[in-house]
């Protein structure tokens, strides 16, 4: 499941400021000229510390987490967590 944010303060569902802690591990692919490819990334662990509504500045209790089915393309209604 996809996670979507809404803002209970002004309503806004697409924009939002969003400071997390990912801990991955991961081929790093270095080419003969030095480019760095990163490949099969795996996420280990993945922590969201913080969410601000770009629009009114609120963040803690006034943002709400919600889940969106992938299945429908994130086009289906967000339904809220429990």
């Amino acid at each position: 499941m996809a996670t979507r944010y809404r803002c209970d303060a002004c309503g806004n569902l697409t924009r939002f400021d969003v400071v997390a802690t990912k801990r991955t591990r991961a081929f790093h692919h270095f080419s003969v000229g030095g480019e760095l490819t990163v490949e099969d990334e795996e996420i280990l662990d993945h922590v969201v510390e913080q969410v601000t509504c770009r629009w009114c500045g609120a963040s803690s209790a006034s943002i709400q987490e919600l889940e969106v089915d992938e299945l429908s393309g994130g086009t289906g209604v967000p339904e809220e967590k429990s």
